[in-house]
């Protein structure tokens, strides 16, 4: 496998016209540069080598067929992120829209790439799919969103409020409110202490327990079953705090504001038309969602692909009681069996011809 390496993209005017000084972009490829190029983004809180499960040989991302390329979102630690960045405090807003601007300059300044085969992704890597294909829509010819969606919906964004605001409690803070920062008693911005800092990523863990599986799968007790806990509080401990105490808060804050505040029709290309947005899609796009995700449900990708002009979108989604984890990272080794035959399916022959769960064509009312 090969190394991280870096972009430079210098000082970087973001969508809010703030400047992001010395900025980079961090990303890994996998397979040979004359291949066709596919773009893997990452997800909330995944390093790069979190998306590396989807890739193989025997797999539809192969290196031997396509040329790899995983960036790495602002604010996940590798690209320039609050915890590798001493100033300013607090950290720039990022949105979608800025994290692919600078994948596209990656891919053309950088690799010297003028078209791709393919971008697909889980959950943010979803979103950031559908901002690849909106935002630049002569440049990619398929797409595969999983798991994910085109704009951060209502529900969506009151779960994120749960999570930002069980995080910043631990140093006495409370939310600014949807797709804003932290507020404190003197509304000035503090760097966390130890304590404070375990208390908040604890929390942060277990408010993300109640929402990323489903209700069956905790019916079933599927964290015994296949992931080998003996009790909840154990699977609670040793999976969700585990995971979150791993992490930086101020990099989960940044990226909790990516993902709260997205919505590829933010553009001057749509001004806020999300229905534009959809049916100015040109890629082919082959939309997952999972059955049973609590965050981004079947219907709102359902709502996306009918949006769509015909024949470029199709929504089929994961039979599958992992809820939103369906879509990665790996755990669930009949999930991925069943998204690696789809993408391979999809990548040979670029045609949405599994008649599954079809959805096409506008529909007459609106999702939001």
């Amino acid at each position: 496998m090969a190394e991280i390496s870096i972009f430079n993209l210098g000082d970087f005017t973001l969508q809010s016209g703030t400047v992001l000084r010395n900025a980079y972009i961090a990303y890994k490829t996998l397979g040979d540069p004359s291949s066709p190029a596919i773009v893997y983004p990452t997800w909330y809180s995944g390093l790069i080598s979190d998306n590396e499960w989807l890739v193989g040989d025997d797999m539809a991302l192969s290196p031997k067929k396509y040329f790899i390329i995983i960036p790495a979102l602002f604010g996940n630690g590798q690209s320039t992120s609050p915890s590798n960045t001493p100033e300013p405090r607090p950290f720039p807003r990022v949105t979608m829209l800025d994290n692919v601007a600078a994948q596209h300059r990656l891919v053309t300044e950088g690799l010297g790439i003028k078209h791709l085969k393919a971008v697909l992704g889980w959950s943010m890597g979803a979103a950031q799919t559908f901002q690849w294909i909106t935002q630049y829509p002569d440049f990619v010819d398929l797409a595969v969103p999983f798991c994910g969606a085109a704009r951060c919906s209502l529900h969506n964004k009151v779960f994120l409020e749960g999570v930002k605001s069980a995080l910043v409690a631990a140093k006495g803070a409370v939310s600014g409110g949807v797709s804003n920062d932290e507020v404190t008693a003197a509304s000035e911005y503090r760097a966390w202490t130890v304590e404070e800092r375990e208390t908040g990523l604890k929390a942060l863990g277990r408010v993300y327990a109640g929402w990323g599986f489903s209700q069956a799968f905790y019916r079933e007790k599927v964290y015994e079953t296949h992931l080998g806990f003996k009790t909840l509080e154990e699977f609670m401990v040793g999976f969700w705090e585990s995971w979150a105490l791993s992490k930086n808060p101020e990099n989960m804050m940044t990226m909790l504001y990516t993902w709260q505040s997205a919505d590829c029709s933010n553009q001057d290309a749509y001004k806020g038309d999300f229905e534009l947005a959809m049916k100015s899609i040109k890629a082919k796009t082959l939309v997952l969602p999972g059955g049973t995700d609590l965050y981004f449900p079947p219907e709102d990708s359902e709502y996306e692909v009918a949006c769509m002009s015909p024949e470029i979108g199709k929504c089929i989604a994961f039979p599958s009681i992992w809820g939103h984890w369906a879509g990665g990272p790996g755990d669930s080794k009949e999930d991925v069996k069943w998204l690696d035959g789809k993408l391979k399916a999809f990548f040979e022959n670029g045609l949405l011809q599994d008649t599954e769960n079809i959805t096409s064509g506008v529909a007459s009312v609106s999702l939001t």
